[in-house]
């Protein structure tokens, strides 16, 4: 077993700030950092500020988010705030009618109210929004995988309270702040839910850009905004585009691994051709039966040569992945069947080489604090638990 290296995390402001088609890209890699920026640009808002989120937390970090956009609505600047309401149920009600009072503009996904009284209840209430968005004015959105709420601590602590004991504990994650153009398509995505969530009219949705994304030679950012009810705008699609058009590598460093039989078949066929695929994993997980179940598949992974690694220490959160040291991938899709046919997701297609040094350069530091999983040390595992990552693996689809 490899030995972790301990040293620093990198900052976001240690990580350069990438041109990409005329955007402004800013890498984060924890929620306070994130957060601190948001406020920033929230503050300095004019027009609007509209945020999508699938928990948002009433802790101290989320606060002062609070204190500004409550000042922002009463200068007139128009505040929205779609949450998921499974997503923040720990939050209460009595926060949420304060940012009412404030005059923002607040709404619960599928709440249970909601889902009882239209029809396919549970198919309904099962469907989440699990994607974490966020427009100022017209030309900053941020997108990836980070809720409101101050993960500094291990997973399943959101206090508010500091203690040193918990410095340096954060969970990791990657979120993207976009200064640019392409922030108009974050905007369109999240207004075309907002109403659909308030049921309203909206325009028609846009064609996936897959072909562009494909043929494109310059660099550019795609964007992608899955619906699972249909077929053509789930994100499996994209993603297994990316992975058969890969030649030399394929880095993954993703919360939640369960794969449908598409990707893991299109990683199958990388190792075929010879490509490096290494897979970055949480060793800490918030969400243990996901774990579990991710185990079961070690050993037919690393019998097809794809290098696993188990991210000590901190939860990892991050759901991102690096093709060919060209085009990267960044989101709310973890690769579980929940992202891939059940909840809705927005994720980023980057094709930069700037930009996807900078997103290896992350998971290189999450390997060198990851524990090395080795065939010999996976056939140690005892028999009970071998059982009990069966068990979950059968139900990986529920998870």
């Amino acid at each position: 077993m490899s030995a972790t290296i301990d040293r620093p995390a990198p900052a976001a402001t240690d990580l350069p700030e990438i041109e990409v088609a005329g955007n402004q890209l800013r890498l984060f890699t924890e929620s306070p950092e994130m957060i601190a920026a948001l406020v920033d640009d929230v503050r300095a808002a004019r027009r609007r500020v509209w945020i999508e989120t699938y928990t948002i937390a009433d802790d101290a970090t989320v606060r002062e988010l609070v204190a500004v956009l409550k000042q922002k609505a009463a200068e007139g600047v128009e505040c929205r705030l779609l949450y998921d309401s499974v997503g923040s149920v720990g939050t209460s009600n009595a926060f949420f009618k304060e940012l009412e009072a404030a005059g923002i503009l607040v709404h619960g996904y599928h709440s249970l109210s909601d889902a009882f009284w239209r029809n396919r209840f549970f198919r309904r209430f099962n469907r989440r929004n699990h994607r974490k968005l966020a427009v100022i004015d017209d030309h900053i959105g941020y997108f990836g995988g980070m809720n409101l709420v101050d993960q500094s601590g291990p997973p399943g602590l959101h206090s508010s309270k500091a203690d040193p004991e918990r410095t340096g504990k954060a969970w990791r994650d990657v979120h993207v702040r976009v200064d640019g153009p392409n922030s108009a398509e974050i905007a369109t995505a999240m207004n075309d839910l907002w109403l659909r969530a308030l049921r309203k009219p909206r325009p028609r949705l846009k064609l996936w850009p897959v072909r562009q994304m494909l043929t494109d030679t310059a660099d550019g950012i795609y964007f992608f905004d899955s619906r699972p009810t249909h077929k053509y705008r789930r994100p499996d699609k994209v993603i297994a585009h990316l992975l058969r058009r890969a030649q030399e590598k394929i880095v993954v460093a993703m919360a939640y691994f369960l794969p449908l039989r598409v990707i893991l078949r299109q990683l199958f066929k990388a190792r075929r051709r010879g490509v490096d695929v290494e897979l970055i994993l949480p060793g800490i997980s918030d969400v243990p039966a996901v774990q579990w179940a991710a185990r079961y598949m070690y050993r037919m992974l690393l019998k097809r040569g794809i290098r696993i690694y188990e991210r000590e220490d901190r939860m990892l959160h991050s759901k991102a992945m690096v093709v060919d040291g060209r085009l990267s991938v960044v989101g709310s899709c973890n690769f579980d069947p929940r992202s891939l046919r059940i909840n809705l997701e927005f994720f980023g297609v980057v094709r930069s080489e700037a930009f996807a040094q900078a997103l290896e350069q992350i998971c290189v530091y999450e390997r060198s604090h990851s524990q090395a999983i080795e065939m010999r040390h996976h056939e140690k595992t005892p028999w009970y638990k071998r059982a009990l990552h069966r068990m979950a693996w059968y139900f990986r689809h529920w998870l």
